[in-house]
C-alpha cells in the first residue's frame, strides 16, 4: 500500500476541486491519498442541489464569493479560511470510512477534543456538528471528503446559506448557526493551519507508514486539472439546468430533502419532464427517479424497485 499527502497552497475552489477529481480518476492502484485544502468565501452545494434554493446566489457573487458544485451528494456548506477541508481518495479495496474518520478524530485528540460520529455523515463535538461528509464511488478509486469547522464566520454562513425550515425543525434547532460548532470555541489554540501536521501524523499513524508528499503546483498545472477546473466553473455546470426550475412537489425525509419540478402534457396526462433537486447522499438514485418519471402517466405510478426507500418516497411524493 502506498500513502500520499497533498496540501493545497491556494484558495481557488475550482482548482482545489479539480485536483480532487483528477486524483480520484487517475490515482494508481493500492494507494490512499489524504488531500487538505481551503476555499475562500465559497458556498459548496451537492451535485443534485438547486443553487437558488440553497444559497443567496446573487448576494454571494456580488460580495466577491464563489459558488461551487461538488461531484458528491449531500447538503450545502460554507467554506472560508477558518475551516479546512479533507479528502480521502482510496483504492476501493482500501476504502474504509470509519478508518478515514478516525484520522480526523485522532488528530483532534492532540488538542484535547473527543469527537463522535453522528447521523448519516457527520462528526460532532458535544452534540454539535463540525464536519459534514460526502462520498462517491469510482471505477477504481472511491472518494470521501468533508469539512472541519475551526473558526468559520458564522454570520457569513447565515448570510449566504438558505436552510429549509423543515430541516431545522426536524433537528430541533432554530438556525443553521446553532446546529454547528467551531472547534476553536473549545480549543482556542487550534487553527486551520496548525491542524495540518497533526492530520498528516495521524494519517501515517492510522495507516502504518510514511506518506509521500505530492507537489501541489505540479498538479494544478497539468492539462487535465485545468480542463476539469474550466468545466466545473462554467455557468452551464453551476446554473444551467436550474435557471427555469419551478418546484411542483417538495418533501423532507430521514434520508434528506427533495424538490421536484414537473412539466406535464395536460391533454395527454403525461409527465414530459422531471427534474429533481436533493441533498440525498446517493446521487445516482436521483438520476434514476428522473428517468422513471419522464414519459409516465400522471394517473399511474411507474413500476420501480420498492425496496429502495429513497425511490419509494420520491415516487410517493409525486403521486401522493
Amino acid at each position: 500500500m502506498k500513502l500520499q499527502v497533498v496540501i493545497s497552497n491556494q484558495y481557488d475552489p475550482f482548482l482545489n476541486r479539480a485536483v480532487e477529481q483528477y486524483l480520484t480518476e487517475n490515482q494508481a492502484e493500492d494507494t490512499v491519498t489524504m488531500y487538505l485544502w481551503k476555499n475562500q468565501q465559497t458556498v459548496v452545494i451537492g451535485y443534485n442541489q438547486n443553487p437558488y434554493s440553497e444559497c443567496n446566489v446573487q448576494l454571494l457573487l456580488d460580495e466577491g464569493g464563489h459558488l461551487m458544485r461538488r461531484g458528491t451528494g449531500g447538503g450545502a456548506v460554507y467554506h472560508d479560511l477558518g475551516n479546512i477541508n479533507f479528502s480521502f481518495i482510496a483504492d476501493k479495496r482500501l476504502y474504509d470510512v470509519k478508518k478515514q474518520l478516525s484520522v480526523i478524530q485522532d488528530a483532534l485528540l492532540a488538542y484535547g477534543l473527543q469527537t463522535e460520529i453522528s447521523g448519516r455523515n457527520d462528526l460532532t463535538y458535544q452534540g454539535r456538528k463540525f464536519s459534514g461528509n460526502a462520498f462517491a464511488k469510482g471505477l477504481r478509486n472511491h472518494l470521501h471528503h468533508g469539512t472541519i469547522l475551526i473558526k468559520t464566520d458564522g454570520a457569513m454562513m447565515q448570510r449566504y446559506l438558505i436552510v429549509d425550515k423543515a430541516k431545522l425543525l426536524k433537528n430541533g434547532v432554530k438556525s443553521v448557526a446553532s446546529r454547528v460548532v467551531n472547534l476553536s470555541e473549545a480549543a482556542p489554540e487550534l487553527t486551520s493551519e496548525n491542524i495540518k501536521q497533526p492530520l498528516v501524523r495521524s494519517f501515517e499513524k492510522v495507516y502504518g507508514g510514511p506518506a509521500e508528499v505530492l507537489d501541489f503546483d505540479t498538479l494544478i498545472h497539468t492539462p487535465e486539472v485545468q480542463a476539469i477546473a474550466s468545466e466545473i466553473s462554467s455557468q452551464d455546470f453551476l446554473f444551467g439546468r436550474w435557471e427555469q426550475f419551478k418546484t411542483s412537489k417538495k418533501g423532507r425525509f430521514l434520508w434528506g430533502g427533495v424538490e421536484i419540478a414537473l412539466k406535464i402534457d395536460e391533454a395527454k396526462s403525461v409527465i414530459t419532464e422531471a427534474q429533481i433537486a436533493s441533498d440525498c447522499l446517493d446521487t445516482e438514485i436521483v438520476d434514476q427517479a428522473e428517468r422513471l418519471l419522464r414519459g409516465c402517466s400522471t394517473k399511474t405510478a411507474p413500476v420501480f424497485d420498492k425496496s429502495n426507500e429513497i425511490l419509494q418516497d420520491i415516487i410517493d411524493l409525486v403521486y401522493g
